[in-house]
């Protein structure tokens, strides 16, 4: 019915390139994330969270476990600790579906290739 032309599925070096390329990319963006957390949750308490503490914190909610110091937040401190969480979790959501897209891309090829055989 439609004559779409499949073209042939990328060579294993390119498909890996292509994983590692991403892979890097999200390394990055997760690493900026935990940096903008670990700032975030050192100020965000009254007295100043330790380093350690902040990123430990920050690490806990960018993977969404939850967060592990809870006492002591200001205000504001409360209200970036709840953005945090959401942004984190959706980043986090999205970098996975980033750095799967080209495996998932290339087991549907892969499939639609053997259907036009």
């Amino acid at each position: 019915m439609y004559e779409n032309k499949t073209e042939p599925l990328a060579s294993a070096m390119v498909y890996y390139r292509r994983i590692a390329g991403n892979a890097l990319r999200i390394s990055f963006l997760l690493l900026l994330m935990l940096l903008i957390g670990t700032v975030g949750y050192h100020w965000a308490t009254h007295p100043l969270t330790a380093w350690l503490d902040a990123f430990h914190n920050a690490s806990m909610i960018l993977s969404g476990m939850g967060p592990v110091v809870t006492s002591g937040f200001t205000a504001g401190g409360k209200i970036f600790s709840s953005l945090y969480a959401l942004f984190s979790g959706i980043v986090f959501v999205g970098a996975m579906g980033y750095i799967f897209a080209p495996g998932i891309h290339r087991i549907f090829h892969k499939l639609h290739i053997e259907q036009r055989k």
